[in-house]
C-alpha cells in the first residue's frame, strides 16, 4: 500500500512565509516591540501560540501575546491576496494521488485562510482531507498537527511529511514520521537536515521528478 503523504501548506504549497514575517513584524511594532525581520523569519512555521514568547520573551507573551497575535491575523489577511501557489503545488498533489497515495494537507491556519488556500491550489477534489487550527491544541514544533493529519490519513505507521521549515521537520520527528523538505521556506539544506529531514529538494518540481527515488516511492 502506498504511504500517506502529509503536505504542509504554508511555505510548502503556498508562498506565504514572507508575508507572515512582515505581518508579525508590524504586529510586534504596533505593540512597541521592535524585532528585526530576519529573526522573525527564522520562526515562521512555528505556531503563533509559541512564536511570541520564543521571539520576545515570557514578559511580552504575558503582557501582550494575545494582542500581538490578534494584530498579526488582521495584518496578514490584508496581504493574503498577494499569496500565490508555489510552482508545482497542484501538480504534486495530483502526482501523489495518481500514484495511489492518500494526501492530507496539514495546516494550522484559521478556516477562512485555509479555504483561500484550497481554492488557490484547486485541491478540494484532489486531497483526501485537511486540517485547520480547530484540529490542534498546540502548534509546531509540537506534533499535534502532524498527528491530526496522520489520523485523517488513516495510516499512522506509513506516513511521510513534506514541509519547508525546521519546525515541520521537528514536529514530524516528534510524531514519529520522516520528512521530505523543500527549500521554499527560506531554510538551508543543512538546517533542514539537522532538524530531521531525510531528503531536501530545491523545489516542488524537483520533488515530483524525484518521487521514484524517495520514501514516497
Amino acid at each position: 500500500m502506498a504511504r500517506a503523504a502529509i503536505l504542509d501548506v504554508d511555505g510548502t504549497l503556498v508562498d506565504t512565509n514572507y508575508q507572515h514575517a512582515v505581518a508579525w513584524y508590524r504586529a510586534f511594532r504596533q505593540h512597541e516591540v521592535l524585532l528585526p525581520v530576519w529573526r522573525i523569519h527564522r520562526h515562521i512555521g512555528m505556531g503563533g501560540d509559541q512564536l511570541v514568547e520564543a521571539l520576545a520573551g515570557a514578559e511580552v507573551e504575558e503582557e501582550k501575546g494575545d494582542d500581538v497575535r490578534d494584530a498579526e491575523k488582521a495584518l496578514y489577511l490584508a496581504l493574503i491576496e498577494e499569496v500565490e501557489p508555489l510552482e508545482g503545488a497542484h501538480d504534486l498533489i495530483a502526482a501523489l494521488k495518481d500514484r495511489g497515495h492518500a494526501v492530507v494537507l496539514a495546516s494550522s491556519a484559521k478556516q477562512n485562510e485555509l479555504d483561500h488556500y484550497l481554492d488557490l491550489l484547486d485541491a478540494r477534489d484532489l486531497a483526501d482531507d485537511w486540517t485547520s487550527s480547530a484540529d490542534v491544541d498546540a502548534t509546531k514544533p509540537e506534533p499535534d498537527l502532524v498527528k491530526a493529519a496522520i489520523e485523517k490519513a488513516g495510516d499512522p505507521e506509513q506516513s511521510v511529511m513534506v514541509g519547508d521549515s525546521t519546525w515541520d521537520c521537528e514536529a514530524a520527528k516528534r510524531a514519529g514520521i520522516e520528512t521530505l523538505a523543500v527549500l521554499t521556506g527560506g531554510f538551508s539544506d543543512e538546517e533542514l537536515r539537522e532538524a530531521g529531514a531525510s531528503e531536501v529538494y530545491g523545489s516542488l518540481p524537483e520533488l515530483i521528478d524525484g518521487l521514484d527515488d524517495s520514501p514516497l516511492a
